[in-house]
């Protein structure tokens, strides 16, 4: 009866030793930051501006990051995700970007956008926004500037960066993105002061 009694017991230790050791690992979760610098000698804007929509191709368009491991195969990983939807959190990353650039506060995206008169809208368009933990992050975006209102113009354009991945881990991956996002921020600012010194 105790010999029954011991085995019993260690079974349902080993049982929970098991258990403990399949316990998955807790989420990451990272967020895209501001990044750009001010131009040397820019004047600040006096218009607003409009971060209208950000469209992503379907497969990075998840909370997960995506991962390249190959020129054909990718991988989801599960336990390192985006704290925000990630096309509404590259929106915001481009409007404080061109906050930075133009000068100005007067640049919004999000639920703020609808009761916004601005003088130029941005759409973007990203094409790919690849990840290679270690590496590099690759963004390649078509993006338009379009004038609201009297004598209406757009002006087009696209960037592609491949921005090193400077350290080790997704906090390296995700600050890669967030100064490939400030590369592309800045060819809109250009953009958008062309514009209105027309």
């Amino acid at each position: 009866m105790r010999r029954a009694g011991s085995r019993i017991r260690g079974l349902a230790f080993g049982l929970a030793a098991a258990l403990s050791g399949c316990a998955s690992a807790p989420s990451q979760f990272y967020t895209l930051a501001a990044t750009a610098r001010p131009e040397a000698g820019a004047s600040p804007a006096a218009y607003a501006v409009m971060v209208d929509s950000v469209a992503l191709p379907a497969i990075v368009d998840r909370p997960q990051f995506v991962v390249q491991k190959g020129p054909n195969r990718v991988a989801v990983d599960e336990f390192n995700r985006w704290a925000a939807p990630l096309a509404s959190s590259v929106a915001g990353t481009i409007a404080e970007n061109l906050v930075v650039l133009l000068g100005t506060q007067r640049v919004v995206s999000g639920s703020l956008a609808p009761s916004f008169d601005p003088a130029y809208r941005v759409t973007v368009d990203i094409q790919r926004f690849e990840s290679v933990p270690g590496e590099a992050a690759t963004l390649d975006a078509l993006w338009l500037v379009r004038r609201v209102g009297a004598g209406e113009a757009t002006t087009s354009g696209r960037t592609t960066l491949r921005e090193p991945v400077q350290g080790q881990g997704y906090d390296a991956l995700a600050a890669a993105h967030s100064r490939a996002i400030a590369g592309m921020s800045r060819d809109i600012a250009a953009a958008i002061r062309a514009e209105a010194g027309r």
